[in-house]
């Protein structure tokens, strides 16, 4: 039949064989592509590290063993976990778009002063729960960080970036000049960092976005022969300095501290709401409850340690010179918080390398009580209500 067809119709009935058959090549083309990348899609997000659960260590077994970071009892299992490793700074961010943050609970002490703008920034220190725990988000560090930081020998610290302008506050320059082990995220990436854009179930900006595990962390300290011994075989703990420890011993109850560190940022205020049946004081944030995410469980710690230090601008060049500086060396006034109970306290910190301590008006060092300790500190002139 095709042959009696004229010249014209013969390229017409060609043309349009071609079209379907594109039509149809092109069609088939596509669903196999489609389906290849949607399988190509679920292996990505598949890979992409997920969040550790709950991070609780096994409560079946018996608590004997002391964390030396905060007198808190853990099992055997855990001790021979921690006495293999480093401990583990990380530098998680405060923003109010950051909360809730994860890891938080988890950790053995946290350091908390403001980072720029009145908003706070924590050093979270890791050591003795046997669980990997998730944390972020990882921010930046400062230089009165590594102050505190320079107190726990060997210790890596988990960061993204830091202060760098030349001068008093160049954080990255101090982590070299300071012979710290950085944990840099800009020479790590993924997979020990990643940014979870889904982690709080709506839009962020990436800065509140990074994330790790402690176990990961770990992992790349271990990679680097960063291990609990110096090169001479010297243990950490050899030069560390640990705190002394008692146990709980409540009595008078001051119900609740407010934390003004810069007047007028009410999103960055801190409530301490004491709560007697666990001997602990519960965090609310810009008058919200501070949850973890990780496990749904309000910042509850057993102790609380308000400095007082005198805040200044780094005066480095550096844009709106929002640069901080804290005089954290030297010695000054304090308030602890435990036991339901408030006292008037000094603190005293040498130099870089010497312990910051803690001391009541007789002169004896201040005892905290077993669990975690957070340190938090204010300007000089801060408002601390209680």
């Amino acid at each position: 039949m095709f042959s009696n067809l004229s010249n014209l119709q013969k390229g017409l009935l060609t043309t349009i064989i071609a079209i379907v058959v594109y039509a149809f090549s092109a069609t088939i083309s596509y669903s196999i592509f489609a389906s290849s990348s949607t399988q190509s899609s679920k292996n990505l997000v598949n890979s992409l590290p997920g969040p550790v659960k709950n991070g609780e260590e096994d409560d079946g077994l018996p608590k004997t063993e002391e964390c030396p970071l905060n007198g808190a009892m853990h099992s055997k299992k855990a001790k021979d976990a921690w006495e293999q490793r480093l401990p583990l700074a990380v530098m998680i961010e405060n923003h109010q778009e950051s909360r809730p943050q994860s890891g938080l609970t988890k950790a053995d002490v946290v350091y908390e002063t403001v980072a720029e703008g009145g908003i706070t920034r924590f050093m979270a220190m890791f050591l003795c729960n046997l669980s990997d725990i998730q944390v972020g988000p990882v921010r930046s560090v400062r230089t009165y960080f590594l102050d505190w930081l320079s107190e726990y020998p060997l210790t890596p610290i988990a960061h993204v970036g830091g202060a760098n302008t030349p001068g008093p506050a160049n954080a990255l320059g101090q982590l070299v000049d300071y012979k710290l082990r950085s944990l840099n995220q800009f020479g790590i990436g993924f997979p020990t960092y990643w940014r979870d854009y889904q982690r709080l179930g709506r839009p962020v900006a990436t800065e509140h976005t990074m994330y790790s595990t402690t176990h990961k962390l770990w992992a790349v300290a271990n990679k680097k022969s960063w291990t609990a011994s110096d090169s001479a075989g010297i243990k950490w703990d050899k030069k560390f300095v640990p705190w002394d420890f008692k146990d709980d011993d409540v009595g008078s109850v001051t119900q609740q501290i407010t934390v003004n560190f810069w007047n007028g940022y009410k999103d960055y205020v801190v409530e301490w709401n004491y709560d007697s049946t666990c001997n602990c004081y519960k965090r609310k944030n810009g008058g919200a409850d501070h949850m973890d995410l990780n496990n749904n469980k309000q910042l509850s710690p057993k102790n609380i340690v308000i400095r007082f230090m005198k805040e200044s601008r780094a005066n480095d060049g550096y844009e709106n010179n929002v640069h901080l500086i804290y005089a954290n060396k030297g010695q000054g006034k304090g308030l602890l918080f435990q036991d339901g109970k408030v006292t008037e306290i000094t603190w005293a910190k040498k130099n870089r390398l010497d312990r910051e301590k803690f001391f009541l008006k007789n002169g004896k060092e201040v005892s905290f009580n077993r669990g975690q300790i957070w340190l938090q500190a204010v300007p000089e002139g801060a408002e601390v209500v209680y």
